[in-house]
């Protein structure tokens, strides 16, 4: 399964109420480590389809709920479960450090 774009407007249903963990990543096109995590995730998203959803909010596009989690800088993983943020990873690391985080905190 891919990365899921996500929107200020799909977030309540696509992240809050996911009966699935989901990662979000957020990012923006003007974010050269954010393009080079985009790839790690990506694989990650497919070797975890069974435990995660990854999902990704450009912060250009989507400024209510990057406001309501206060993001600065980026990229920013945030993991939620049952609709709440339980781990947040700041900045870009190779793929095997994303996952071991990952599959640390689900």
């Amino acid at each position: 399964m891919a990365t899921k774009a996500v929107t200020d407007a799909s977030f309540d249903a696509d992240v809050l109420k996911s009966d699935k963990p989901v990662l979000v990543d957020f990012w923006a096109d003007w974010c050269g480590p954010c393009k080079m995590i985009a790839p790690a995730l990506e694989e990650i998203s497919e070797e975890l389809a069974d435990k995660v959803i990854i999902a990704k909010v450009d912060i250009m596009e989507n400024t209510d709920v990057s406001a309501q989690f206060g993001v600065q800088s980026i990229p920013l993983m945030i993991l939620f479960k049952d609709g709440q943020p339980v781990a947040q990873k700041l900045g870009a690391a190779p793929k095997s450090q994303l996952k071991g985080w990952l599959e640390s905190v689900l």
